[in-house]
């Protein structure tokens, strides 16, 4: 089956054909995920997301599809899972959408009102009892992950922070080893938990997406990453009113840590 709009035209698994029949479809581009994300349309039905990327040892697609529906079953507002599929070299994921507008969007939002969502999202997130998640993220599985993806050239040097523009992932790495942090402060964490990752309705947090990376880590996990996007997108004056509204103690060189680390990512 293929979708079509002016843009492009996409051929979706066989078995969802009739399901999803009449369906217009668009790309989406924000965000930071190596699949490719389509928003599907159709008058007076709902609207629905799917994502597709290439079938190898890497593809995080079938495991997002785990921590969604753990999530669900949580009670976290996220996508629900409609389908999956496997099909052309590719995996598929057929996914419902969250309401609202991410938050890196939100232009009727004002900053202080964007930092307040996406504290206490996180803080309800890390709320949940890391004993019972299955998806372990901590710093040894991660750190051999951003092993093997340096190896199989998919770290993406050019797009490095400015601070470690021009370096070699090998450098960053050897960086990454020595400045690893002793212990953890284990939560479940979003592992990707940037504005473009958060989205808010009327004022209010409506879900997270893009949950591929979601796991058991160190909340400086999310923290680091939350911070980073809000300067991006805000400004530095608002880093600190975040991380005051999620409360606690942060340690920087931990923050600088975990930003090292999503590098590699």
């Amino acid at each position: 089956m293929v979708l079509a709009n002016a843009q492009m035209a996409v051929e979706l698994p066989r078995a969802w054909v009739g399901d999803l029949a009449g369906y217009a479809c668009r790309p989406q581009t924000i965000g930071c995920s190596e699949a490719a994300v389509y928003r599907l349309e159709a008058h007076g039905r709902p609207t629905l997301f799917v994502k597709a990327e290439p079938v190898g040892p890497l593809c995080e697609l079938p495991g997002e599809a785990a921590r969604l529906r753990w999530l669900a079953g949580q009670g976290i507002a996220c996508p629900r899972v409609l389908a999956e599929a496997e099909e052309a070299q590719c995996c598929w994921l057929l996914m419902s959408a969250v309401a609202g507008r991410d938050l890196a969007s939100s232009t009727d939002l004002a900053p202080g009102q964007i930092v307040t969502i996406a504290a206490e999202a996180l803080r309800g997130l890390h709320a949940l009892a890391a004993r019972t998640c299955p998806f372990d993220h901590g710093l040894r599985p991660r750190i051999a992950l951003a092993r093997t993806r340096m190896d199989a050239g998919l770290v993406d040097e050019e797009d490095f922070d400015d601070e470690r523009r021009g370096r070699s992932a090998a450098d960053l790495f050897n960086d990454l080893l020595s400045s690893c942090p002793e212990g953890e402060d284990l939560v479940v964490t979003h592992g990707d938990a940037c504005l473009p990752n958060l989205l808010a309705q009327d004022g209010r947090f409506t879900g997270f997406v893009d949950c591929g990376r979601l796991g058991v880590a160190d909340r400086h996990q999310d923290l680091a990453l939350a911070s980073w996007s809000i300067r991006h997108n805000l400004g530095e004056d608002w880093v600190e009113p975040f991380l005051r509204h999620y409360g606690g103690t942060v340690d920087p060189d931990r923050l600088a840590f975990y930003r090292l680390l999503d590098e590699f990512f």
